[in-house]
């Protein structure tokens, strides 16, 4: 078998239960790896110590495990990332485990605390861990052996047609009550491979806990961004909606003195509602918004209308984004994390898969009473035991054993490619994000140039109209531009933040905080439900 690979070493009973149980578990293991039963039951018979020799046979081989031993791949990453014409800062590295606080909005902390507590996504990831916790519990304690008690009565009656020779009793009771135990020496590593498997899943799962409330943390701030935003869009349509009605007002008096032709009141009811045509789009999009986030904080889409209704700067970004390495992905980005303990799960099933094609050891017994009568059911002669090893191979199952090894490798590998795109994804992520932040900033510097030149050319187009130098066309060409181009500063400036926050969640930041992370997988007794 030159496919398997056995590892050697030596550990005794005790050692073994000791370094692969839980704490939790551990602590109930006696010195002989066997949880203690009431010894007034039946005393070790001396029949049983023959079993010793085979038993500390077995126990040298207990530390081996088949299977293949993980170790973490190592994929190539960049050395350095393409944009770099940007301000680094290590005090903004520091603060990327709360990245939030970067952008100075008491509110926004407010609601980031409040989806942290209440959001139904997080509840439902933090259950799973739950969940992922009590399966490696019990592959803890599938290393165990296992002890029950039993008791039965039974009333028979035999056939007295079918008797070969007479007896004393056709009908009979009878009592019985015990103890039985049995272990199953994990001598070939499958029982420890399949702990070591749900260990990474367990961890797989808390990792997929983090990518969630990294998701949770981008989103919240990405619509908080945007409402402010488009709340700051509705405040310059409704200045210009306001400097326009003025204009139309003077144009009709214009016209009425006989100054102004029936053309430029035309032209100035157009640009009027061309722009009143804007607000119901931004009211609505504010109203979305405040409803997002208020699902995002596990709330009614309502709750939240009278908090978020009044108008609020746009969140600004900080001078310097955070200082990181391609590298640093690999230790902080959740999914990163999770694909790697996939992988592991997956690696570690290997072993599970190729344990089953060698015997299986296994020591059982059993003590109790039996007895005719209750009255003497716990006398010294209802006692009956029985003791011993036995082994089972499934030896006629060797190319469905084999079969099963062959899908886990594949499964395996297909872990390892998963890892690997993963890694690939962030990298892009964070790159495209990186080229977002940048060139967003370059055109929001001129767009500031562009809105200058505008309420300037504005301020001269209404100063040659007043003095009959100049048409009333370029007054109202004028006043559209500027309109536009203030919308598009503030669209570019509502951009960089989003952008900025964009980067925050390609870099995993917000899931290494252990008050947002603990708070998160508490599990919420008022959710819980119980049956009766």
């Amino acid at each position: 078998m030159d496919d398997l690979a056995i590892c050697g070493g030596r550990a005794n009973l005790r050692t073994h239960l000791h370094e692969n149980c839980d704490r939790e578990i551990a602590g109930n293991c006696c010195a002989s790896g066997f949880r203690r039963v009431s010894t007034d039951i039946v005393k070790v018979p001396m029949t049983l110590l023959r079993c010793v020799p085979v038993f500390a046979t077995t126990l040298a081989f207990v530390g081996c495990s088949v299977g293949p031993d993980y170790h973490p791949p190592r994929p190539s990453v960049p050395p350095a990332w393409t944009e770099t014409n940007l301000t680094a800062s290590a005090s903004a590295n520091a603060k990327l485990a709360r990245w939030w606080e970067n952008l100075n909005d008491p509110l926004l902390d407010s609601l980031v605390q409040r989806a942290i507590v209440s959001n139904r996504e997080l509840r439902m990831a933090a259950a799973r861990v739950r969940t992922a916790h009590a399966l490696r519990g019990a592959a803890v304690a599938d290393l165990l052996p296992t002890i029950g008690a039993s008791a039965s009565y039974m009333n028979a009656r035999r056939s007295r047609n079918a008797l070969a020779f007479p007896v004393r009793l056709i009908d009979t009771e009878t009592y019985q009550a015990g103890f039985d135990a049995s272990w199953e020496i994990d001598l070939f590593g499958g029982k420890r491979r399949a702990l070591e498997a749900a260990r990474a899943d367990l961890q797989a799962v808390e990792e997929d806990l983090r990518a969630v409330l990294v998701s949770l943390l981008a989103e919240l701030g990405r619509n908080y961004v945007e409402l402010r935003g488009t709340q700051r869009r509705l405040s310059i349509a409704a200045e210009n909606i306001r400097v326009q009605q003025e204009m139309l007002e003077i144009t009709k008096l214009r016209f009425e003195k006989g100054l102004a032709s029936e053309l430029g009141v035309a032209q100035s009811e157009a640009l009027l509602a061309s722009t009143q045509a804007k607000v119901p789009t931004l009211e609505t999009t504010v109203r979305r918004t405040i409803n997002r986030i208020a699902v995002l904080l596990g709330q009614e889409p309502s709750l939240l209308v009278s908090e978020l209704s009044s108008d609020a700067r746009i969140p600004s970004p900080p001078p310097g984004i955070p200082d990181t390495l391609p590298a640093d992905l690999l230790r902080r980005r959740p999914d990163v994390r999770r694909s790697e303990r996939q992988l592991a799960a997956a690696t570690a099933r290997i072993g599970v898969a190729t344990a089953e094609l060698f015997p299986k050891f296994i020591l059982s017994g059993s003590a109790a009473y039996q007895s005719l009568d209750t009255e003497n059911l716990v006398s010294p002669n209802s006692k009956m035991w029985s003791a011993g090893p036995s082994i089972r191979w499934r030896l006629l199952e060797f190319p469905r054993l084999r079969a099963q090894i062959n899908a886990q490798t594949a499964q395996q590998e297909q872990a390892l490619s998963a890892f690997e795109q993963t890694v690939l994804l962030a990298i892009e992520e964070v790159e495209n994000a990186l080229t977002s932040y940048a060139r967003e900033k370059e055109r929001f510097d001129l767009l500031q140039s562009s809105v200058e030149s505008s309420r300037r050319a504005l301020k001269l187009a209404n100063e040659l109209y007043t003095k009959g130098l100049g048409e009333f066309v370029n007054v109202l060409l004028a006043e559209r531009t500027l309109f536009e181009n203030e919308d598009a500063l503030i669209q570019s400036q509502t951009a960089i933040s989003e952008n900025l926050v964009a980067l925050y969640k390609a870099l995993g930041g917000g899931w290494d905080h252990d008050s947002v992370v603990n708070s998160s997988t508490a599990p919420n007794e008022q959710h819980r439900v119980t049956s009766h």
